[in-house]
C-alpha cells in the first residue's frame, strides 16, 4: 500500500483463461420466454476462446429464442464472468475436438451430434480476486478489478 491506496493490479486474460480452463462446471445464465433470468450448472470445454456445452431442453429453448447468455465460475474468491451471445456449432471439425476434450475432461464417451453443443463467445468479461481471510479484509477487490473487451 503506498500512501495509504491500495496499488492497482489488472488481471490479464491469461489468468482467467486459465481458470476457464480447468473448471469442472460453468454457471450459465440465459433469459426466459418471460424475460427472467435462468441460471444452471453445465459441464463445458473452454477452447480458443469459446465455451462448447451442451444443455437439457430448457436452455436450449431459450438459445433458440435469443442468444444472450452470462457465464461465471463456481469461485466467489477468484471470480470470473463473461456476456456474450451462444449459438449451436455446426462445425464437423471442431464438434470433434470439443468432444475429445469433454470425453478427456469428464471421463465420458460422447459422440456429438451436429447442434448439440452451443459455443458461447464473448463480448466483455469480469475478473476480481478477493481473500476475505486476508490481512486485507478482503479488499483485493478493489485492487483487481478487472474489464476485459473481446473483438468479434
Amino acid at each position: 500500500m503506498a500512501g495509504g491506496y491500495l496499488e492497482r493490479r489488472l488481471l490479464p486474460f491469461a489468468w482467467a483463461d486459465a481458470r476457464l480452463t480447468r473448471a469442472q462446471n460453468y454457471w450459465v445464465t440465459t433469459v426466459t420466454g418471460a424475460g427472467g433470468p435462468h441460471a444452471r450448472p453445465v459441464w463445458g470445454v473452454w477452447l480458443k476462446g469459446a465455451l462448447y456445452f451442451s444443455s437439457g431442453s430448457r436452455i436450449r429453448r431459450h438459445l433458440e429464442a435469443g442468444s444472450e447468455v452470462s457465464v461465471n465460475l463456481e469461485s466467489g474468491n477468484e471470480c470470473v464472468i463473461l456476456e456474450g451471445a451462444a449459438q449451436p456449432e455446426r462445425d464437423a471439425g471442431t464438434l470433434r475436438q470439443v468432444a475429445d476434450a469433454y470425453n478427456a475432461k469428464y471421463h465420458w464417451d460422447m459422440k456429438p451430434e451436429l447442434e448439440e453443443f452451443f459455443a458461447f463467445r464473448p463480448r466483455v468479461g469480469f475478473g476480481w480476486l478477493c481473500d476475505p481471510s486476508g490481512e486485507d479484509g478482503g479488499m483485493l477487490y478493489g485492487q483487481t478489478a478487472t474489464r476485459w473487451r473481446f473483438e468479434d
